[in-house]
């Protein structure tokens, strides 16, 4: 693994990372409810797809680590408004 790659690797991973801990505490501190745990790793799944997703080429136009990053955002949203 060369150093570009682990760039890439730790963007994707710490915004998922930052989206699960921003749920989570968005939850307990804003809407003063919990949220199941499940339900709080789903931004992490983003990340589990992604390391499995670049085993090899070709990949996409927009198969980056900017619009991996941007999912996880996505799907953190998706996931407050689904269990709010």
């Amino acid at each position: 693994m060369d150093l570009e790659q682990a760039r890439e690797d730790l963007l994707v991973a710490g915004v998922a990372a930052g989206c699960a801990i921003g749920l989570t505490l968005g939850f307990e501190y804003v809407l003063a409810a919990s949220i199941p745990l499940q339900y709080r790793l789903i931004p992490l799944l983003v990340y589990v797809v992604y390391v499995f997703s670049r085993k090899g080429g070709p990949y996409g136009r927009y198969d980056t680590p900017m619009a991996w990053a941007v999912l996880a955002v996505l799907v953190t949203v998706a996931t407050a408004v689904v269990v709010a």
